[in-house]
């Protein structure tokens, strides 16, 4: 804390506490700086690592998604002939798949429908075709006929694959609805908001919204450890259990970090 000089210090006394505190007030913003300039490295270094595990989590949940609805009968006509175009995208078939999907696309109730348009984007994902993929899935997203577990998987894992391309704005108009604490999709959307953030250099709002992230115990433990890493580095501290996060540490064969203060 910077000093303040008294009446009865001499004039060199005053120029010497003057000089303390004008010092001290840069060391406080090289510290800053150099913490913005760390976050904003890391945020690159890692941002499309982020984005990836998003879209592994994502990848996971739609299927999971699509088999309980099939399992409980709750697919109704072309259920049978999506499992067929499924067995084909396990095959790595990709042009038979998508042949198949796309009547079902078409012409399928709208669950259905939206589940085969939600395939038939992870098909053109993997050929290196994002943009058509996101236009489809922001269509499929802005489509009020849909089911809202459809649009907002489509909303996410759009933003998930154009993520590079999009306007922070947009990211976060799209996804800071389902960003919140609480909400099924808060871990992926999240992520996303918070990388939108950083880009915006409001680490202000993305070290917080990491931090929540992070001590969620709703949200898989592998985006909770991305989540603890960026909270840390942007000065805010995520970690809950001590113990747990030394443990996963070791069993990444990582070395133990301190949290941040």
């Amino acid at each position: 804390m910077a000093l303040t000089p008294t009446p009865d210090q001499s004039r060199a006394d005053q120029l010497a506490v003057r000089r303390a505190a004008e010092q001290d007030v840069l060391l406080r913003e090289v510290d800053e700086a150099v913490r913005q300039d760390e976050a904003a490295e890391f945020a690159k270094r890692h941002g499309k690592s982020v984005v990836a595990g998003v879209i592994v989590v994502l990848a996971a949940f739609g299927g999971w998604l699509w088999w309980q609805d099939h399992r409980e009968g709750q697919l109704e006509k072309g259920s049978e002939n999506l499992v067929q175009a499924l067995d084909k995208v396990d095959a790595g078939n990709a042009k038979a798949a998508d042949a198949a999907l796309d009547p079902i696309a078409q012409d399928g109730t709208p669950a259905v429908a939206a589940s085969a348009k939600i395939l038939q984007a992870g098909l053109m994902i993997a050929k290196g075709d994002t943009a058509r993929a996101s236009a489809q899935l922001f269509k499929l997203a802005d489509d009020k006929k849909v089911p809202d577990v459809y649009r907002n998987l489509a909303s996410i894992r759009g933003v998930a694959a154009s993520f590079d391309t999009m306007k922070p704005d947009e990211v976060i108009t799209r996804l800071k609805p389902l960003a919140k604490p609480g909400n099924p999709w808060f871990g992926s959307a999240g992520e996303l908001v918070a990388m939108a953030y950083l880009k915006q250099g409001k680490n202000d709002l993305a070290g917080p919204l990491f931090a929540s992230i992070a001590k969620d115990k709703d949200v898989p433990s592998s985006m909770q450890s991305r989540a603890r890493q960026m909270a840390g580095m942007l000065g805010y501290d995520a970690v809950v259990d001590v113990d747990q996060v030394l443990a996963e540490q070791q069993a990444n064969g990582a070395a133990p970090s301190a949290p941040a203060q």
